[in-house]
């Protein structure tokens, strides 16, 4: 996706910075109540948000108290980072057109660690929310000091730089 196709959407859509990085636009937030029995105060039960990482932009490493699923509207590809919450183990699902071990959405659960970069230039998702997405819910790598001691000690060699994903 061209840096063009890029600023076209953020026009054509409103998109807005987004504080983990690229530019969001709600979409949608439903008007039902749930009560999330994790002891989190009611919620609305689904949302939905446009989401635009321009080429060389990311999504920062985050984690959301509820099941999130990035679908894959265009662009090539999207390689999403994923840490379950005890930090065990650092790994990447690509998001992309229908092949036999690739598909253009994902679901990550509750609590997981996730960071998100386009793969061949821009890539252009939904990210939906359930229970609903509120910024209480959110939380930023930068700020977990587990988080960041679970990325420096992973092996020299084993994975990319995932450090620069905060």
């Amino acid at each position: 996706m061209s840096p063009e196709r890029c600023a076209e959407l953020i026009a054509t859509l409103g998109l807005q910075p987004h504080p983990e990085g690229g530019h969001y636009g709600e979409v949608f937030r439903s008007a039902l109540p749930v009560r999330p029995a994790d002891g989190r105060e009611g919620r609305i039960a689904l949302t939905t948000i446009d989401f635009l990482l321009q080429p060389g932009q990311c999504s920062a490493w985050h984690r959301v108290a509820s099941d999130e699923v990035w679908h894959l509207l265009e662009g090539q590809g999207l390689r999403l980072w994923l840490a379950p919450p005890d930090l065990s183990a650092f790994t990447h699902v690509d998001l992309g057109p229908v092949a036999a071990v690739q598909r253009p959405r994902h679901v990550v659960p509750a609590g997981w660690w996730q960071a998100a970069e386009p793969l061949g230039g821009g890539a252009y998702v939904g990210a939906t929310v359930g229970p609903g997405f509120e910024f209480a819910d959110f939380s930023f790598g930068r700020e977990d000091a587990a988080f960041r001691a679970a990325l420096q000690n992973q092996p020299p060699g084993t994975l990319p730089d995932l450090q620069r994903l905060l």
